[in-house]
């Protein structure tokens, strides 16, 4: 085979957007990382097609330390273990946002005249929509002042969710359930 009819590499491998992946992990764990950067990142790891593109993704980021000493490892992981129940006592304590029945639009808001009445100075008068759309709730910013997000997401115009996700309403924060 000659030279010239070798095909370039076109697209790393699985193995190096797991490994991509794992030292963003990393990164988010020890806090060089917020979690809306990494799961950008994440996404772009996903998608990326060449090796330049994965290297981008850390250039920011330290070298990982491998061979750092048993204390060390220890203190990191019980530092990451109280991080962890944190995050799982907020989101156990969060208030529940049951899904409606019913195909028709549901809106969310200070206003009386909405569905679902949030008093809350950081909620929009008309704040947001939630709609049954081809087989799936979306939930959609009606403009509001202080955004409507689904998982850190910024909602927009329309966001699928289900049951599990964090919506959040100005700084008014519920799981949704079924």
């Amino acid at each position: 085979m000659s030279k010239d009819t070798v095909p370039p590499v076109l697209r790393v491998s699985d193995e190096d957007r797991d490994h991509v992946i794992e030292i963003l992990r990393h990164g988010s764990e020890d806090g060089r990382l917020s979690n809306e950067t990494f799961v950008h990142r994440m996404e772009i790891a996903l998608q990326a097609r060449g090796p330049a593109e994965l290297a981008a993704l850390l250039r920011d980021l330290p070298a990982p330390v491998q061979d750092r000493n048993w204390l060390v490892r220890t203190a990191g992981w019980f530092a990451r273990l109280g991080r962890r129940i944190r995050r799982s006592w907020r989101t156990s304590r969060l208030q529940p946002l049951i899904l409606p029945r019913g195909e028709r639009a549901f809106t969310i808001g200070r206003s009386p005249e909405c569905d679902l009445t949030l008093s809350d100075k950081t909620v929009s008068w008309r704040h947001a929509e939630l709609q049954w759309t081809a087989g799936v709730w979306m939930l959609a910013d009606l403009g509001s002042t202080n955004g409507t997000h689904v998982n850190g997401w910024r909602a927009g115009p329309g966001f699928a969710i289900r049951p599990g996700d964090l919506v959040r309403f100005g700084t008014l924060t519920f799981v949704i359930t079924e």
